[in-house]
């Protein structure tokens, strides 16, 4: 059987035949110019991951490479059912949600002795164990730790018998390639295979093995091992964030019945037609935002700091999603309950 098409390809196949889901173009030029404002200060550049983010490694070594492969083989699934109710985990004086309490417990656990990087280690770690590690300081349990716990032993175990451990071994065989250390991931380990069907073709998003190629660039801050040529080959990361901030500011638009679905709440399925149609109009739209940025900063002789990638794109709105939360309550995000988002 053929592959699937690539997240790209998936995009723009998707944004063609949606009915739910559709991309305003003058809401694109709107959120470019918004990020022309950006194109030149640190929110933009790969160093920006550190700079701006606390609790990511300082370093640009082989533990904090085994560092971002963990986070970003736990990184799914963080919504809570109700507002108010969610996991928290405290660290430094700070409690943090979402994304960042399952880093800020990952470095309590290596605070705490309890070698949550290393292979070794959590390949044969217990269920009892990561509820342990993944403790919330309420009484709102991370979602899905029985998924998290499986993905854990499995991914161990692959790493150890594949890479000697080591995900660095595994850059390293990318030979500076995005692509090559993306497309090295998904055949490598089950659980990032982000795969489904739509419209009779097999689409791909890939959404947490492009974010850990992504995440892999930024800790070794482009040099290196971490030298991608390619980078800009990555989309964006099809999550539930980015297409909340993106209808927000008025780049998607959604039909009054997914509207009045996602109002409701209700949950859609993983590979569910409106689910897929939202993500793909979500990567497709970050791609035409991108295009449209370079074209106004090149039309005002400007000239960025770095090369304007959707890497550093979904970095930056994703950010603007968290810091504009409150103005965001009165769009729906959608709630889809799976490991590979």
């Amino acid at each position: 059987m053929d592959g699937p098409l690539s997240p790209r390809e998936s995009a723009r196949f998707i944004a063609e035949r949606s009915r739910d889901v559709s991309i305003d173009f003058c809401g694109v030029r709107r959120v470019a110019e918004l990020l022309r404002a950006q194109a030149s200060g640190p929110q933009l550049r790969v160093d920006g991951w550190k700079a701006i983010h606390e609790l990511n490694p300082r370093a640009a070594d082989e533990a904090a490479v085994n560092w971002v492969f963990v986070v970003d083989t736990l990184n799914f699934s963080f919504w809570s059912e109700r507002a108010g109710h969610q996991c928290v985990v405290r660290y430094g004086g700070k409690p943090y949600t979402g994304y960042w309490s399952l880093c800020a417990a990952v470095n309590r656990a290596l605070d705490q002795g309890i070698p949550i990087t290393s292979a070794s280690y959590y390949a044969r770690v217990t269920l009892d164990q990561v509820r342990h590690i993944f403790r919330s300081d309420t009484d709102v349990s991370m979602p899905l730790i029985e998924e998290r716990h499986r993905v854990l032993n499995e991914t161990g175990k692959i790493l150890l018998e594949k890479f000697g451990g080591s995900f660095l071994n595994c850059v390293r065989k990318s030979e500076k390639s995005a692509q090559k250390l993306m497309h090295l991931v998904v055949e490598s380990f089950p659980s990032f295979r982000d795969v489904t069907q739509f419209e009779g073709k097999r689409v791909s998003f890939y959404k947490r093995a492009q974010i850990l190629v992504a995440d892999t660039w930024s800790v070794l801050e482009g040099k290196g091992d971490g030298c991608f040529k390619d980078i800009s080959s990555i989309t964006m990361f099809a999550d539930y964030r980015l297409p909340q901030i993106l209808t927000y500011l008025g780049a998607l638009k959604y039909s009054d019945r997914l509207l009045e679905k996602l109002l409701k709440g209700e949950m859609l399925s993983y590979g569910d037609k409106q689910e897929v149609e939202i993500r793909g109009c979500t990567l497709w739209c970050v791609e035409l935002i991108r295009d449209c940025l370079l074209e106004l900063i090149e039309k005002n002789g400007e000239k960025p700091n770095e090369e304007i990638n959707s890497v550093l794109l979904d970095y930056y709105l994703w950010d603007y999603a968290r810091d504009h939360r409150e103005d965001m309550k009165r769009i729906p995000f959608h709630r889809t309950r799976c490991i590979y988002y």
